[in-house]
């Protein structure tokens, strides 16, 4: 026996141009005598009941439904029924055409084949579109027991009985592999805890800033498209589908409650957020002005080439550390920096009408991605913040449910048609090559808090107003506090080695506002305090070396004293505490 392949089924790719924007899908055979439930509006299928539309789902001898609704309804239908309850019914619908089948004519019987390879081809895009659904023991059962009645149609020959057992180990290969994935996000996750001024560990460089990394715009462009193709490589359909089955609807109730939390969301979500406020950090701790202007003049520039390449979610994380506050009130800075580019940058970010410059751009982005003869052409990263909120408004505007009782359809038709897209543009291979040296840093280089960035702004340039002085002056105290708390840790050896370098930085910074603080204190007080704090036994430094991030951090307050005394009297002290 020759079973169809899915080329030989009656199907059309997911999405043609006929849904166009009228959120239908294709016309299907005329199904009165199986179900009368279903209401089509123009010949496309609008609104039906959830056991009409499982109805729709399932193969007979004579029909296939078509790709766009089997992606489509196994996508929406979880926010009426749990998977392995759809499997079930799915279940039982088969067994009954299977039996009448077999109870038939001849010429019935004959069609059981046919029918069987039907039900195989519906499970195999099931359980590779949405694996995810087959993870509890529930649903694996339900898989099991149809597999097993779908095999008794081709007992002869046993090639049934391979193409399912493939299946399942496909879907085993990708449940363990998504499962690994998991397992190292929950390793890396880090608790939303504020640690002082840097929360992120500097890496074991020599490199003072993202300049000495790469200074081409275009390679760093390329290197956070990079990242942002494998970032979503990993975020699935049924993930972006609980923004709705989460939400509060007539049919909450009947949602999955134990579904997996949203990992891959978050950790794209934390991407954007991280990389705007690296792209803060890295131009305020820039400590002379032309050289901040210049590193403003170079994001503006690498902003720009990911416009060009297709990437707009770097690019709107970039343009939004650069309006983050402790940024835009740089004015000295800002006057120096040629800003055209910029302004055009910002004017295709206008949140006005709805986006409507960046949406014109996506669009033409999108149409160039179909054309497109190579990867570098197909790229499109749309802004994923924008994306969530397109999905939670189509939720909110529309209702799940007919006032007849119906499930509105039509919504879901919309729904899937822009998660489709985007796992359209997720699946583009990245053309360009990884540069880890690179990578590394955007992914590990020191991020400032909020609190830290308006410090190292206000340090760059001073408070203009009432409003920044009393912000500053309320920073500083808070500095000192931190910093009376950290030293009796300290001293109270409850912090290791590592932990030591990380808040070196802040330490310095705060003791830098007592100084300035106490005018009555001369400069080479800020030495005395220095070999107070790194008193011989305090704490445990033995066997480790003087280090440039430490001579770089103390130099960052070189202006409290002559440059070549701080750095010196402070190289002591640190040698004094490390005991050598």
């Amino acid at each position: 026996m020759v079973l169809k392949t899915p080329e030989t089924m009656p199907q059309t790719p997911i999405f043609s141009s006929m849904l166009g924007s009228s959120c239908s899908g294709q016309v299907q055979p005329d199904m009165g005598e199986r179900c009368v439930d279903p209401v089509y509006q123009d010949g496309n299928l609008v609104s039906g009941s959830l056991e009409a539309l499982i109805e729709h789902l399932v193969p007979t001898m004579d029909y296939y439904p078509d790709r766009t609704y089997i992606f489509t309804f196994l996508l929406s239908s979880r926010v009426f029924i749990h998977p392995h309850e759809l499997l079930a019914k799915v279940g039982q619908i088969c067994i009954k055409q299977k039996q009448q089948l077999e109870t038939g004519t001849e010429a019935e019987k004959a069609k059981l084949k046919s029918f069987a390879a039907k039900i195989i081809q519906l499970l195999k895009e099931w359980t590779e579109t949405f694996p995810y659904d087959f993870q509890d023991e529930k649903s694996m059962k339900e898989l099991k027991e149809i597999a097993h009645r779908i095999t008794q149609c081709d007992e002869e020959n046993g090639t049934v009985k391979k193409i399912i057992s493939q299946m399942t180990q496909n879907l085993l290969m990708a449940l363990s592999a998504r499962s690994q994935y998991q397992e190292i996000r929950e390793k890396f996750r880090q608790p939303v805890t504020d640690k002082g001024t840097i929360l992120k560990t500097k890496p074991q460089s020599t490199q003072k800033d993202i300049l000495s990394v790469c200074c081409d715009p275009l390679i760093l462009a390329q290197q956070l498209t990079y990242i942002e193709l494998e970032r979503v490589s990993n975020i699935y359909p049924e993930d972006l589908m609980q923004i709705v089955s989460h939400m509060d609807s007539l049919d909450n109730h009947k949602c999955r409650g134990d579904v997996t939390k949203t990992y891959n969301l978050e950790a794209y979500d934390n991407w954007f957020n991280c990389l705007s406020m690296l792209v803060a950090t890295e131009i305020c701790r820039v400590v002379k002005k032309k050289q901040r202007t210049r590193m403003v003049e170079f994001f503006i520039d690498v902003a720009r080439e990911c416009f060009n390449i297709g990437n707009f979610n770097s690019m709107m994380a970039i343009i939004s550390g650069m309006n983050l506050s402790p940024v835009a009130r740089l004015k000295k800075t800002w006057s120096k920096v040629k800003t055209a580019k910029f302004d055009v940058l910002e004017h295709h970010m206008d949140p006005s009408s709805n986006f409507c410059n960046y949406r014109t751009a996506l669009q033409g982005a999108a149409q160039r991605s179909q054309t497109a003869n190579s990867n570098r052409e197909k790229i499109v990263i749309p802004v994923f913040n924008l994306f969530i909120k397109d999905i939670y408004f189509l939720h909110k505007i529309h209702t799940n449910r007919l006032p007849n009782g119906q499930i509105n359809f039509k919504k879901f038709w919309e729904i899937s048609r822009q998660i489709h897209d985007f796992l359209t543009w997720k699946q583009v291979e990245c053309p360009f090559e990884k540069d880890k040296k690179i990578q590394s840093y955007l992914l590990t280089a020191p991020i400032y808090s909020e609190e830290a960035l308006f410090i190292a702004s206000f340090e760059s340039e001073g408070p203009e107003n009432h409003m920044e002085k009393d912000s500053w002056k309320t920073l500083r105290y808070k500095a000192l506090s931190e910093h009376e708390s950290f030293c009796i840790q300290a001293r109270n050896h409850q912090l290791p080695f590592s932990y030591f370098h990380i808040q070196l930085m802040a330490i310095l910074t705060q003791i830098h506002l007592f100084v300035l603080q106490n005018s009555n204190l001369k400069k080479f007080n800020m030495a005395w305090i220095l070999i107070q704090l790194f008193q011989p036994g305090q704490l445990r430094l033995q066997d480790h070396s003087w280090d440039y991030e430490s001579e770089y951090a103390l130099f960052r307050l070189s202006n409290t004293v002559k440059e070549s005394t701080f750095v010196a009297v402070c190289r002591h002290a640190f040698l004094r505490g490390a005991n050598i």
